[in-house]
């Protein structure tokens, strides 16, 4: 199975591509930056893993990439407190986020009951 036909790579890299264009006017370049790099490495850490030679790692990037959807959640709750982000649009990309957490926890798991 290639990565990019899993439904959870395509929501992640267009929640990613939502961020930037989201971003596109911030003038705080360093949370500009910090939250971009959050969402790109969701999808990112999900191709890597699937690229990578064993389950066992494939296994350690999805942590990372549900990690990374962590971090991100908590910069998009940030960022609209101090005006980043529009407060019409959190609860979208809130949504987003945790749905994608969800996938790649459900992703996991199943991975760790076919390696029983």
């Amino acid at each position: 199975m290639s990565y990019e036909s899993l439904d959870v790579w395509k929501r992640a890299c267009r929640l990613s591509c939502d961020l930037y264009m989201q971003m596109a006017n911030c003038r705080d370049y360093s949370f500009k930056d910090q939250i971009t790099r959050s969402g790109l490495s969701v999808p990112s850490n999900i191709a890597e893993g699937f690229e990578r030679g064993s389950e066992k790692e494939k296994r350690q990037f999805l942590l990372y990439a549900r990690g990374s959807a962590a971090e991100l959640k908590t910069q998009i709750q940030i960022g609209t407190r101090v005006g980043f982000i529009r407060k019409q649009k959190a609860p979208a990309l809130l949504e987003e986020v945790s749905a994608i957490q969800k996938m790649l926890g459900r992703l996991i798991t199943s991975m760790d009951k076919s390696a029983r």
